[in-house]
């Protein structure tokens, strides 16, 4: 019965690395390739790693892969929204389908600086 749910696990999470890779080359812009990315190889390496912890079935190995899908749940976003931002910043154009731009004329170049939508026009 175990080796069932591995293979399943392990074969949606290689599915999802591969949506992400799909993703990479067909998304239009930047900002769609890092939501894809983020998402899909997330849940990918997550689905992987349980298919790993319930191979091995060892207390140690289980701990070790808790702790990495932790440590990718927390950092993954982050260092995609990070990402995100500083191609925004440095001028990476939005796709030419986007329809809503946020961040347009909330960021002040020359002090790097954004303007909520509560504060006062100076």
């Amino acid at each position: 019965m175990s080796e069932i749910l591995i293979g399943i696990l392990a074969t949606l999470g290689t599915l999802f690395v591969l949506l992400a890779a799909v993703g990479v080359i067909r998304m239009p812009d930047t900002y769609l390739r890092i939501s894809v990315t983020t998402k899909a190889a997330t849940l990918g390496i997550g689905l992987i790693l349980a298919a790993a912890a319930i191979y091995f079935n060892e207390i140690s190995i289980t701990s070790r892969v808790l702790a990495i899908i932790l440590f990718i749940l927390l950092t993954a976003p982050v260092g995609a929204h990070l990402i995100g931002r500083a191609s925004y910043f440095i001028g990476v154009k939005l796709w030419h389908k986007s329809l809503i731009d946020d961040l347009k004329g909330k960021y002040k170049k020359s002090t790097h600086e954004l303007k909520s939508e509560d504060s006062e026009e100076d």
